[in-house]
């Protein structure tokens, strides 16, 4: 790779937008190219790609003796036919999805193309909902919503204490441990009849306004909203992707990946990228944690993926490897094209380590870019497909898509329109009316500008979420997300991620997840680390609203049951806030342990 990758036309699409503007005020930015034909649905990959090139590898993962099993095309369009006969044979309620409770794995992906292919929309919950809690009540009460018609998990010993008490009237199938389950089928049974000719018949049934999946917002309070996909929303948004990355018709993407298939940014944005460019997926058994991250680096040896697909805190995990180790990171950036961020936004200081580990052990610099969009949008609504210089552009609209800018307080509500937005929430007309403006726009909650109002093409800059800003006692608002990044990046290498405090008080602060080096460092040092760190923003200006004044290093890392961090490794602010309004009280009353800086020089 050269650096002329980034201005060649046949491997990026030029950055092109045109503003149009708003008689109520605000405007509105588009692509002016136009959206080309796509699949009808999800299954014409599987089957463009088992005619094309059925040796050619589709998936693969780590067994249970450490060896990878791997699985071409041909295979894996085999395997697919006789679940999906399986399913049919099954003769099970019209309409009902099958819901997959369980990581992703090779079965995972099996079970989830062969319902698609005939018809039956899937959703796939995260395991965290049983792996990581002893409370059942959240996946109870999403089974409930669901009402599935069959219910998947990898293993017995770990998913059917949930499973058997969950008040649902559904076919239960296990990976492993069927046996011990009365009632319950083993995942092979649904295999044991060769593919008929229903099958294809089921799939060209198929309309591309037809369900495909259901996805579950976070749902921070209550329970999460089912978000429908649709087979032409998912279909089209990989064509737009494709158009934007043109390399992608001439380069087979070869990706390892973590991210969960219960979220739309490993489920949709990933798994389906390299399904329809015929590409391979080495599903990573590790993750962005201790003792877990580490499986990761041993997967990054070998694998040596051309795409690499993560959220900033799994990019954070990783860093410290990287540039500790020079073998690993010459592998880790062998062939590798693109990093790619989502989920939230990267800390420009992690954006600069990555820079100059690539510097380090290659002569091209790396194409570090972002994506932005929602499980409503399936997902990315913009895509930066040109070298940036810092973090925090989202890159311009995709072909097809349209993105509102309206003026809300001191910023510009984003809102989205196109193809690939959802018809709205499964059974939910009141939420799914109140999720559109009267324009047909997508309300989506997030606030934007453009980097150069002059150019537009220069981009779109993420502002945050418009409901996670507040005010100080002295009127003044706080933008949340764009603090939180200077914050965590200003304490680098300390922090792994932080939630802002301040509303209705006269100084904004910070509560902080620290990182591993954080946590090990004596806490006199990082008081004075830290101490260094938030005058470095005071000198950086932006007044009281963007300078804190206090911070409170956190002992207890965020909660999974309380909705505190989503199994992606987003922290949910207003969740934090709520748990832990003892911390806020701590950290405004100078207890021990708060480090405070002093607010006397900073600016109105």
């Amino acid at each position: 790779m050269t650096i002329a990758f980034f201005d060649d036309p046949d491997c990026l699409a030029p950055p092109l937008a045109v503003r149009r503007e708003l008689p109520s005020g605000g405007f509105v930015l588009s692509s002016p190219e136009a959206l080309q034909p796509h699949a009808r649905c999800i299954g014409e990959w599987l089957e463009r790609w088992s005619a094309e090139t059925p040796q050619a590898l589709a998936l693969a993962e780590r067994d249970a003796q450490g060896d990878w099993r791997r699985l071409r095309y041909g295979e894996l369009r085999a395997a697919v036919g006789a679940i999906a006969q399986g399913l049919l044979d099954l003769d099970l309620p019209q309409g009902a999805p099958v819901v997959v409770l369980s990581d992703n794995s090779i079965d995972h992906a099996l079970l989830m193309l062969a319902a698609m292919h005939v018809g039956r929309p899937v959703c796939s919950v995260s395991s965290a909902y049983c792996r990581l809690t002893r409370d059942h009540a959240k996946v109870h009460g999403i089974l409930k919503a669901l009402r599935p018609a069959l219910v998947y998990a990898s293993d017995a010993a770990v998913y059917a204490p949930a499973l058997a008490s969950a008040d649902i009237d559904a076919v239960r199938v296990y990976g492993q441990g069927a046996d011990t389950q009365p009632g319950a089928r083993p995942f092979a049974s649904l295999q044991e009849q060769p593919e008929r000719s229903d099958v294809m018949q089921a799939f060209a049934a198929i309309r591309p306004d037809d369900h495909a999946k259901y996805l579950l917002t976070s749902g921070s309070t209550g329970q999460p909203k089912v978000v429908i996909n649709t087979h032409r929303m998912l279909c089209a948004n990989q064509q737009m992707i494709a158009q934007a990355w043109r390399f992608l018709s001439r380069e087979k993407p070869v990706v390892l990946d973590w991210l969960p298939w219960s979220h739309t940014f490993g489920g949709n944005h990933n798994l389906n990228l390299v399904l329809r460019n015929g590409g391979a997926l080495h599903i990573d058994e590790g993750r962005p944690a201790p003792g877990l991250v580490e499986k990761s680096v041993r997967n990054l040896r070998e694998v040596q993926p051309t795409l690499y697909f993560n959220v900033p805190r799994g990019i954070d995990m990783l860093l410290p490897f990287l540039e500790q180790d020079d073998v690993l990171a010459r592998d880790f950036f062998a062939r590798l094209r693109m990093v790619f961020y989502a989920g939230a936004a990267l800390p420009q200081a992690a954006w600069q380590r990555l820079e100059a580990i690539a510097r380090r052990v290659r002569d091209d610099p790396v194409w570090l870019t972002t994506s932005w969009g929602a499980t409503e949008t399936s997902p990315a609504v913009t895509t930066a497909h040109w070298r940036l210089d810092r973090a925090g552009v989202i890159g311009l609209p995709l072909p097809g898509m349209e993105l509102k800018f309206v003026p809300n307080g001191d910023k510009l509500e984003m809102r989205v329109r196109g193809v690939s937005v959802f018809p709205g929430y499964r059974d939910a007309p009141k939420q799914s009316a109140e999720a559109f403006d009267a324009d047909g726009f997508y309300a989506i909650g997030d606030a934007g500008f453009l980097l150069d109002p002059a150019r537009p093409e220069a981009g779109v800059v993420f502002d945050g979420r418009v409901a996670e800003d507040f005010k100080l006692s002295s009127g003044t608002w706080v933008s949340v997300g764009t603090l939180r990044v200077k914050l965590v990046s200003a304490l680098a290498p300390l922090a792994q991620d932080a939630v802002i405090t301040g509303h209705d008080r006269d100084e904004v602060g910070a509560l902080v997840f620290p990182s591993a080096q954080g946590a090990a460092m004596p806490a006199a040092q990082r008081e004075q680390v830290v101490r260094a760190a938030l005058q470095s923003l005071r000198d950086a200006g932006g007044g009281s609203s963007q300078c804190p004044t206090r911070v409170l290093f956190l002992t207890e890392p965020p909660s999974v049951d309380a909705g505190e961090i989503t199994d992606k490794g987003y922290i949910n602010q207003r969740a934090v806030l709520a748990r832990r309004a003892a911390d806020v009280q701590h950290l405004y009353a100078e207890a021990a342990g708060a480090i405070i800086h002093s607010s006397q020089e900073t600016r109105p």
